[in-house]
């Protein structure tokens, strides 16, 4: 997702948004960890956006 579509969300829609990235995160690890990992570089960007969520939630 880019800051301009995450910007027209609401704080509780952001927070959803946070949540399911946040458990996306664990299962990449757990498959990691199993051995099931097809996508190495989905790891940088699901950190890229929690990171992105974060600090629109700040800035409000």
């Amino acid at each position: 997702m880019t800051g301009g579509e995450l910007r027209e969300k609401t704080d509780t829609e952001l927070l959803t948004i946070l949540h399911t990235f946040y458990e996306e995160l664990f299962n990449l690890r757990n498959a990691k960890v199993s051995g099931n990992l097809t996508n190495p570089a989905r790891f940088r960007q699901v950190r890229r956006d929690i990171a992105r969520v974060k600090t629109i939630l700040n800035e409000r």
